[in-house]
């Protein structure tokens, strides 16, 4: 990505570091205030106004809470926000531009040390632990579009998902019945558009896992439709 004006490095190092540190002061289980963030984040030659843009795309992507409280701003980290976290750091692409300081060190130090083995699983995808149960077609869509697009991302699918693999990350929270079930309602509500095609190396495991309709027979991947 193109530099921000005002800030140092990219807008995707930004955000990580942004997320690192609202991670360290607590904000997943607390709020903090705006103040406390921005003079922990806030490098040599930057304003605190150039994170605004930074704060208002990290709101809008689910990744953080604004509020206020008497005039006085607030954030808090969200579950989305902490697998952003933990897929940042462990992308190759993040690294810092410059040196930083202990609190940084000290803080990704404390992001391993917590995360290693126990957590790290629910921040890589949104695994068992950090998945709520779904129970309607509404939390199903949510997880849906969520997973659709992690694994979209991350693997380079161009925009074609294995069903198989949806259907996997979802694992038992929900039932393959109510799974085949919404799958194809959001493809009923121009959601998603279910697909055919050659699942690679034909296992037959996948294609079990993939949906099989009366009318259209074997979808193997799901395309989005609507952004």
């Amino acid at each position: 990505m193109s530099k921000k004006t005002g800030l140092k490095g990219t807008e995707a190092q930004t955000k990580i570091r942004t997320l690192l540190a609202l991670w360290d002061l607590g904000a997943a289980k607390t709020e903090v205030k705006k103040g406390e963030l921005t003079k922990r984040i806030q490098r040599n030659n930057e304003k605190a106004g150039d994170y605004k843009s930074i704060f208002e795309q990290l709101e809008k992507e689910g990744a953080i809470a604004i509020s206020t409280n008497n005039r006085v701003v607030q954030f808090s980290l969200t579950e989305q926000g902490l697998q952003m976290l933990g897929e940042g750091l462990k992308s190759p692409k993040f690294e810092y531009d410059t040196n930083v300081g202990a609190k940084t060190i000290n803080a990704l130090l404390k992001w391993i040390r917590q995360m290693d083995g126990t957590v790290s699983t629910t921040i890589t995808t949104v695994g068992e632990s950090a998945m709520p149960p779904i129970a309607s077609y509404e939390d199903f869509k949510v997880a849906a579009l969520a997973l659709y697009n992690q694994l979209n991302r991350d693997y380079n699918l161009d925009d074609l998902v294995p069903i198989y693999r949806i259907r996997r990350e979802v694992g038992d929270h929900v039932s393959r019945e109510h799974f085949n079930e919404w799958l194809l309602e959001m493809q009923a509500n121009d959601i998603l558009q279910l697909q055919g095609g050659s699942i690679e190396d034909s296992a037959p495991d996948k294609i079990e896992d993939s949906i099989t309709t009366e009318l259209d027979g074997l979808r193997c991947y799901a395309k989005r439709l609507k952004p």
